[in-house]
C-alpha cells in the first residue's frame, strides 16, 4: 500500500478513509517520532475481511485500523502465537493453573459501564501507566474499548461478583487478537495479564483457531517486551512471519 494521505479512500474490502496521517512523538520510545496512519472501513469487516488485515500486522482502536509506518524507526514489530506450536514454560503454567481454581471467566459483548470505567482507571493509575492524563470517563471508555469495525467480544475475569480484570478480543476466521487488558492492580499475585493471554490461547484450541495476534512487539519497551515470553512465537519481519523459538538466538524462517 502506498503512502496515504489523509482523506483518501483506500481501494480495500471493503474500502478505508483515512482520517488521521501525522507524524507525532513516538508514544513507545522517547526521542522518536512515529506514523501511524489511522482508517476507518466503510462498514463493519467480516471475519474473513478481518483475517487479511492481520496477516499484514494491522491493528485495530476502536472503529479505526492501524499499521506503522514510521519514518526512520522499525522497532515496532507485530507478533503472533501459533497455539499448536505454543509450549507454555513452567512459571506460565502455574498462572494458568491458578488462574483456573481462582477467576471465574465470562464471554460476552462489548458492554461499556462504569465498574469497567472504574476498573480501568485503578489499573492505569495503580501500575503507573497514565502519561499525566486525566481518568477516562464512561464516554471515553466507549469510544477507546466500547466500539469495534469487526466482531469483537470481552473476557471478564471475576472473583466471585468483584470484576477483576477484562480483556477486549477481537476474532477473525482463524485467529484470535488480544486488543487490550486491564485488572485490579492490588492482585499482583494472579498475574492476570499473563492469565489472560493464555486463557486467549486456551480459547483458539477450542475453538479450531490458528493464530492468537499480541499486537506489537518493541524490545525497549518494557511495557511491550513481555510478549516475547509467549514461545515459540512469530514476527513480522521485512515483510514476512518469522518463527522465534526458545533456543534460537537468532529468528528462523
Amino acid at each position: 500500500m502506498s503512502a496515504p494521505t489523509t482523506g483518501r479512500l483506500i481501494v480495500a474490502s471493503p474500502p478505508e478513509l483515512v482520517i488521521h496521517d501525522a507524524l507525532t512523538p513516538c508514544p513507545y520510545l522517547e526521542g522518536r517520532t512515529a506514523r501511524l496512519p489511522l482508517r476507518l472501513p466503510v462498514r463493519a469487516l467480516a471475519r474473513t475481511e478481518f483475517e487479511t488485515r492481520l496477516d499484514v500486522g494491522d491493528r485495530r482502536q476502536g472503529l479505526l485500523l492501524y499499521r506503522t509506518a514510521c519514518p526512520d524507526c522499525v522497532a515496532c514489530e507485530p507478533i503472533r502465537v501459533d497455539v499448536d506450536q505454543f509450549l507454555p514454560g513452567r512459571t506460565q503454567r502455574r498462572v494458568f493453573r491458578r488462574g483456573e481454581l481462582e477467576l471465574k471467566t465470562e464471554i460476552g459483548r462489548l458492554e461499556p459501564s462504569l465498574e469497567k470505567v472504574n476498573l480501568y482507571n485503578r489499573h492505569k493509575f495503580g501500575r503507573g501507566l497514565n502519561t499525566g492524563d486525566q481518568p477516562i470517563d464512561l464516554e471515553g471508555y466507549r469510544a477507546f474499548l466500547g466500539e469495534s469495525c469487526c466482531d469483537t467480544f470481552e473476557l471478564r475475569y471475576r472473583i466471585g461478583r468483584r470484576l477483576v480484570g477484562l480483556a477486549i478480543v477481537d476474532r477473525s476466521e482463524r485467529a484470535l487478537s488480544a486488543v487490550y487488558c486491564f485488572f485490579d492492580p492490588s492482585l499482583p499475585q494472579l498475574g492476570i495479564g499473563t492469565y489472560s493471554i493464555l486463557k486467549q490461547i486456551d480459547l483458539c484450541r477450542q475453538w479450531g483457531l490458528r493464530w492468537l495476534y499480541l499486537g506489537l512487539f518493541i524490545a525497549e519497551c518494557s511495557s511491550m517486551a513481555y510478549k516475547s515470553r509467549f514461545l515459540p512465537h512469530e514476527r513480522l519481519l521485512g515483510g514476512r512471519w518469522v518463527t522465534i523459538r526458545r533456543d534460537d538466538a537468532t529468528p528462523e524462517p
